[in-house]
């Protein structure tokens, strides 16, 4: 296993600790509040720098393709439903919010699975759109940590992302799913 993939392994396991904090948080427990804070930029910062080495040092890999993304959605899916309305703290994601991040990822996973069914193979490569929604839905989880007051602002920026980039990979899905249909009538 190479040092990228060690990395986005990383993140995968700090998704429990991540969680048990935000379980176990309550006022008097501040702390925690502080320790899933430090454990998800830790998580953001290992998701940048495993692809990085990854692409500088050629240590690009079929795990790699499956770890990173795992990883993003392990970590994110888990921060969009504990800091929903089952969060102790006093700003959280509204369920409409975690609803359509976790959806759209339930979508992408559902649409990768059929297409390495039909196509017994799967190129994941995030889109420019994909890497934004990543990246606010980062910054929202984050200002919700952080409880900073204009988080809603953000979470907004972020849905819309949401919203463009499952399109966009829904439609992508499509495309490779009719290719494979056509090849298959004109053989």
């Amino acid at each position: 296993m190479n040092i990228a993939n060690k990395i986005s392994t990383f993140r995968i396991l700090s998704v429990p600790f991540f969680i048990a904090c935000l379980v176990y948080y309550t006022p008097e427990r501040g702390f925690l509040k502080n320790l899933a804070l430090a454990i998800f930029i830790l998580g953001v910062i290992s998701d940048g720098l495993d692809g990085f080495i990854a692409r500088k040092a050629k240590l690009q890999s079929k795990a790699g393709l499956i770890l990173d993304p795992l990883g993003d959605k392990l970590l994110l899916m888990s921060a969009f439903i504990f800091l929903s309305p089952i969060s102790k703290l006093g700003l959280k994601f509204p369920l409409w919010v975690s609803f359509i991040v976790i959806s759209r990822d339930v979508i992408i996973i559902i649409g990768a699975v059929v297409i390495y069914m039909v196509k017994q193979s799967l190129d994941v490569h995030p889109t420019k759109w994909g890497k934004l929604t990543t990246t606010f839905q980062m910054l929202s989880v984050v200002c919700v940590l952080l409880q900073y007051k204009l988080a809603a602002f953000v979470w907004w920026i972020a849905v819309i992302f949401t919203v463009v980039s499952g399109v966009d990979y829904v439609k992508r899905g499509f495309k490779i799913l009719y290719a494979l249909d056509n090849r298959r009538i004109s053989s």
